[in-house]
């Protein structure tokens, strides 16, 4: 039997455990300790996927953009087909960076793997809306109100859109739909907008 016949199962037990660790330090409140495994973890395997998205979770709840994005872009070239969220993930930072040529792809990439993610139609809307492309942001806040109908995020960048296209009766017809089960949210547009339902 060769001398690393079980590397593979003790690197599986490892990444297990580094999880682990990860997981309990969180639950305890003691981030920078799950970030010193995760650092780790990135020292030994630079590709890790679960590091590197974990580790871009913490970097943007403690504030550092610059940080969550590096390794959400190493985490998406790394691992393309991974998974949706990886890609909206890094739309979600591109787009808050201000880096709108760079988020629309990452939306899209998102939607590629997976076209009912709806974030990531509302991630590609907002990118649009910034872009001034109301007409492609139109059909993404569209999509969105598809998958979401009783979210009014959707509902209310896309009456916004209507407005920036001059078009007040499709705004009032989202407002009067929006008073069905959003009542604050169409109160909201109608101050906005100027238009009463």
């Amino acid at each position: 039997m060769p001398l690393n016949a079980d590397a593979p199962r003790r690197g599986r037990l490892e990444a297990w455990l580094d999880r682990g660790r990860v997981m309990g330090w969180l639950l305890l409140g003691q981030v920078p300790r799950a970030r010193a495994v995760l650092d780790a973890v990135l020292q030994r395997e630079p590709d890790d996927a679960y590091a590197l998205a974990s580790r871009a979770h913490l970097l943007a709840q403690a504030g550092d953009h610059a940080g969550a994005l590096r390794d959400a872009e190493a985490l998406t070239r790394a691992h393309p087909t991974r998974s949706a969220g990886d890609w909206f993930n890094l739309g979600f930072l591109l787009e808050a960076a201000g880096r709108l040529a760079d988020a629309e792809p990452a939306f899209r990439r998102a939607l590629e793997l997976d076209p009912k993610l709806d974030r990531a139609w509302y991630g590609l809307g907002l990118t649009l809306i910034r872009l001034h492309r109301f007409d492609d942001a139109v059909v993404a806040l569209r999509r969105n109100t598809e998958l979401q109908p009783m979210s009014p995020y959707g509902w209310y960048q896309l009456a916004r859109v209507h407005m920036d296209r001059h078009e007040p009766d499709e705004t009032l017809r989202i407002i009067r739909h929006l008073k069905g089960f959003e009542p604050k949210v169409a109160a909201q547009l109608e101050r906005e907008t100027g238009l009463q339902a």
